[in-house]
């Protein structure tokens, strides 16, 4: 993703592109969760996505899950760290399929 993210600055980027890449990363870490953890085991659970950047483009993810204590066998920091990565995945993969739509 370096490559595509130097190409791109967040004032190249709609207001509509840039909720579309939140919203992406933020369904992405939302379904590894629940893909992995029933509803009722997740005591609390956040995702948020910021995009900044004047010279190329930085996203930062943050992913927090709170398991129940009905959960034990699971680990909720490696839960996080993975949702991170599916959401980055995602994005990468809009990015890479609107990269024409996308003014340098």
């Amino acid at each position: 993703m370096v490559e595509l993210l130097e190409e791109l600055r967040v004032s190249s980027l709609s207001t509509e592109q840039t909720e579309k890449i939140c919203e992406i990363g933020e369904e992405a870490a939302r379904w590894y969760i629940t893909s992995k953890v029933p509803n009722r085991q997740i005591s609390d659970f956040s995702v948020a996505i910021d995009l900044n950047g004047a010279e190329t483009l930085n996203i930062e993810v943050d992913v927090e899950v709170r398991l129940s204590p009905l959960s034990k066998d699971l680990n909720a920091k490696k839960l996080a760290e993975e949702a991170v990565k599916a959401a980055f995945e995602a994005i990468e993969k809009y990015l890479r399929n609107s990269r024409c739509q996308f003014s340098k």
